[in-house]
């Protein structure tokens, strides 16, 4: 199966996003085996007439999903009036399995195409000046277009204790990848590092060419290695589909280490990583900011650990029950705007014997600004001799941390669909002082086609 990959436009923009929804009714209807919105069915469409799961016994599996984020200012805020905004993506993909196709022993091709737009409230609640540091609709962020986001080739080798992947890549999809929660707000989940260095760690839908090395130990655990190729223009619109390597600027290099036990008699799921990271792409020093430029630039380091474990299961069900993720990075101070970052989360999958599938979560988040960042952003307005927040070319200072809260429950509606009202509370938005805090309601959805 593909990886997890995790802003609207005006009306114009609406009507657009429509289009791919009824190119799939009307194309997938024809060929459905049972009725479309069958409830027994995995996928919106049905099967095909068999066609689907003969085609995935044979070794293609094709994958079509849409996901939807909603989100209110409720209070707060530095723009305090209500205000709702809509934000989608479009997921096009395929699996081939090439031991199946071409008795290709080992061998998995997978290709993938995203398509994202939408409206953000996010920069609603944050002072424009700055922007904000969380995101309160993760599926809004890297631009509103189509790309290609996954055009790789894995191979097994040795019995599968060595795994070689490499193409287009996304770094999430390997390296930091949480398994517990359905947060909105993407202070919390998975790929963290490329939300708090995402000038050097790029996530899913951006892809870039690159590699991973994994060595498949024993007693559950794993080595893996990877190295990606940084291109600013890789987040373009004009480059979604770009093969070249023209105008690459370095390359970050990010190592794991990970261990995923089932522990006790449930065989509860645990997924534990320690990582971190190297970019041999320069930034500036924050700390030798002065006359209005660097002193000097470096090159960009990191780390990261990821704890995750399902606590209990329910009635001898390791799916069902109480989990536990705790996250924790740490930037380097020389480059970096935010230099850690903290978060813990509960979820409880099935918590009624009625709604099996259905899922609870709470979680909160901490983001802190590097001081050297706010330090360099007063000196800033110094030059410009200002002082008052409320004049226009003053730079607010960010600084401290913001803290970001977000509880959900995820009914799953169908086999196909889930929908997913939320609540969030970000404290000292963007990490200014000076705009208030902002409670935001929210609601998501995931429909597989």
């Amino acid at each position: 199966m593909a990886r997890n990959l995790n802003t609207c436009k005006p009306w114009q923009k609406k009507k657009a996003g429509l289009l791919p929804l009824g190119l799939v009714l009307v194309s997938f209807s024809a060929l459905a085996d049972t009725p479309p919105f069958s409830l027994d069915s995995p996928w919106l469409m049905g099967d095909w007439g068999g066609y689907r799961q003969k085609l995935a016994d044979d070794g293609v599996d094709f994958q079509v999903g849409y996901t939807m984020q909603s989100a209110a200012n409720l209070a707060g805020g530095y723009r305090t009036a209500t205000t709702m905004r809509y934000a989608d993506q479009w997921t096009f993909g395929s699996t081939l399995d090439l031991d199946k196709l071409l008795n290709w022993q080992g061998g998995t091709f997978q290709a993938t195409i995203t398509n994202r737009t939408g409206q953000n409230l996010t920069s609603h609640i944050n002072d424009p000046r700055t922007g904000g540091l969380s995101n309160v609709q993760g599926i809004s962020a890297r631009g509103d277009y189509l790309r290609l986001t996954q055009f790789w080739l894995n191979q097994s080798l040795f019995n599968n204790w060595l795994d070689v992947k490499l193409g287009r890549v996304t770094t999430n999809e390997d390296f930091d990848t949480a398994k517990l929660g359905m947060f909105q707000n993407w202070a919390m989940g998975s790929g963290q590092p490329g939300h708090w260095r995402n000038d050097r760690w790029f996530n899913a839908p951006i892809s870039q060419w690159g590699g991973r090395v994994k060595l498949n130990l024993p007693e559950d655990l794993y080595l893996q290695v990877g190295i990606y190729n940084q291109n600013k223009v890789n987040n373009t619109k004009a480059n979604g589909f770009r093969f070249d390597m023209r105008h690459g600027e370095g390359n970050l290099v990010p190592m794991e280490l990970g261990w995923q036990p089932k522990l006790g008699a449930d065989g509860l799921q645990g997924n534990y990583r320690l990582g971190g990271y190297y970019s041999s792409t320069s930034g500036g020093n924050y700390s030798s900011w002065h006359d209005g430029k660097y002193g000097k630039r470096n090159h960009a380091y990191g780390g990261y650990l990821l704890a995750e474990q399902r606590l209990t299961a329910t009635g001898g069900d390791n799916t069902r029950g109480l989990g536990i993720n705790f996250q924790y990075i740490m930037n380097d101070h020389r480059t970096s705007k935010l230099d850690n970052y903290q978060s813990l989360a509960l979820t409880w999958a099935g918590p009624f014997d009625a709604r099996p599938k259905d899922e609870i979560g709470i979680g909160m988040a901490r983001i802190h600004v590097n001081h050297d960042y706010a330090k360099m952003r007063n000196e800033q307005n110094q030059d410009k001799g200002v002082s008052d927040y409320h004049d226009m070319s003053y730079m607010p200072l960010q600084k401290g941390s913001e803290w970001n809260y977000e509880v959900y429950y995820n009914v799953k509606a169908t086999r196909w669909l889930s929908i997913r009202p939320n609540l969030q509370l970000i404290t000292k938005p963007g990490g200014v002082d000076q705009v208030q805090d902002a409670f935001v309601g929210g609601i998501a959805g995931d429909i597989t086609f």
